[in-house]
């Protein structure tokens, strides 16, 4: 139906009226106008409300490790950093008689909630936080028939989406370490967040660490090699030596091209296959002598007051002919090695990745402030399909080892690309240790609760 009246009444007003009419209407705009920028700025200005849900929280477990940047002040590069995010929820997936998280929540006024659910909604119905901590390591969980800890990384990250789904709103999401100890649960996780589009933040803390020996592999280098040790379980730290020779060798000449295939060897039979040639002993000696300094001891010799210790690598060939080895030498827990070999050089390149002076317990200082960047600016701090390729060749590893009897395991699935980042300001550059020193007393702000400390 026409509105004559409003007709009538327009045509009637006179110029100045209309003009007047007109200027209010800018106003009005204007002033709208203004309100929106000024709920957008309020709305980037927020600090991020964020979910932790977590397997068990003690001392020195990784909840307690990346939670503590997140409640508290933390050093990295040599200042006093603060918090940029808000943890207003917890969810703990079992208590044991040693939980510090009880304590914690009490004294930073932390609600606890019975399920990841409402953890996410605050006891709602809709999702209440703006980004989600999923700490699955640590607990009482069983282990696969290869030796994999059935971590409930993939079931926190069903619960997590399912929330996110319903409420037809995506936040980024930490998950530690690697994604799942199942590939195919793994690529499943890392294809949803592709299809929800929420940035994710997966992988290892050690990347992150001091090279002692100052080390860049800039983009395009034409690498003929590369090796990582460790010092640490088989599985557990395996992980952690594999994204650390990923995070260097991912910006080799060509970009990274994806895995082709994996092979696990132990004890004789990995030595016989470096004396063949098939991973390079000689980089191997180089990424432990930038750690020990010894140019003149055997590569499998007894390191101190380590003792003997079984040694195992896992083999890499890569879909574009490069090849790389991690391996296990020694029992040190914070045994971090590299050595790689670029073309046209007469002598191979090494360093050791340092956590500092109070064990790996350093690490996560580095790491937590990365995982903040991921929270406050929605961008991952590096490639999740570093920790992707990298799960899956740990899988294919141990399927190698318990199931196949060290054979070579072919992994067309890990054929896939990727376009690595520049990640150096997420690294700790060695400034923190002018100031933590290891004679200084490590904080004890959350090990008043925990009756046995270990």
């Amino acid at each position: 139906m026409t509105d004559t009246f409003s007709h009538q009444s327009l045509s009637s007003l006179s110029r100045r009226e209309m003009l007047k009419l007109s200027a209010a209407a800018v106003a009005g705009a204007a002033g709208l106008n203004w309100q929106q920028q000024a709920l957008k700025a309020a709305e980037e200005n927020k600090r991020p409300q964020v979910a932790a849900v977590y397997t068990q929280c003690f001392y020195l477990s990784h909840a307690f490790h990346i939670l503590h940047p997140f409640l508290g002040p933390y050093l990295f590069n040599g200042e006093l950093q603060q918090p940029q995010c808000d943890v207003v929820s917890f969810y703990g997936d079992q208590f044991t008689d040693r939980d510090l998280s009880r304590g914690i929540a009490k004294k930073y006024e932390i609600p606890f909630y019975k399920t990841i659910g409402d953890a996410l909604t605050l006891g709602g119905d809709e999702l209440a936080v703006d980004a989600v901590l999923s700490i699955g390591e640590h607990g009482d969980y069983p282990d696969t028939k290869f030796g994999q800890t059935k971590y409930p990384r993939k079931r926190f990250f069903d619960e997590i989406v399912a929330v996110m789904e319903k409420s037809k709103r995506f936040v980024p999401v930490f998950s530690d370490k690697h994604f799942s100890y199942r590939w195919d649960w793994a690529r499943e996780m890392y294809d949803t967040s592709r299809k929800y589009e929420f940035p994710m933040m997966v992988g290892s803390s050690v990347p992150l660490a001091q090279r002692t020996i100052p080390l860049e592999i800039p983009s395009g280098t034409e690498l003929e090699d590369a090796v990582s040790i460790h010092g640490g379980p088989i599985e557990k730290y395996d992980i952690h030596g594999l994204e650390v020779l990923q995070s260097m060798v991912e910006f080799r000449k060509g970009g990274e091209t994806g895995i082709s295939t994996v092979q696990f060897l132990k004890g004789d039979d990995l030595i016989k296959a470096g004396r063949q040639g098939r991973w390079s002993m000689k980089l191997a000696e180089a990424a432990m002598q930038a750690e020990l300094g010894e140019k003149k001891r055997g590569l499998f010799d007894p390191i101190g007051a380590e003792g003997a210790a079984e040694p195992h690598g896992i083999l890499l060939e890569y879909k574009d002919g490069f090849r790389a080895t991690m391996l296990k030498i020694g029992a040190n827990g914070v045994r971090w090695n590299f050595a790689c070999q670029v073309k046209g050089e007469a002598q191979p390149k090494a360093t050791t990745f340092f956590p500092g002076p109070w064990g790996n317990r350093n690490l996560f200082r580095a790491f937590s402030h990365a995982i903040q960047h991921l929270f406050v600016h929605k961008e991952e701090p590096y490639p999740c399909e570093r920790t992707l390729l990298m799960t899956g060749a740990l899988d294919a590893a141990m399927h190698s080892y318990f199931e196949k009897g060290q054979a070579l395991m072919k992994t067309p699935e890990l054929e896939f690309s990727y376009t690595p980042k520049n990640f150096n300001q997420f690294r700790e550059m060695g400034d923190s240790w002018k100031v933590i020193t290891a004679e200084m007393t490590p904080p004890q702000e959350f090990v008043g609760e925990d009756p046995a400390p270990q």
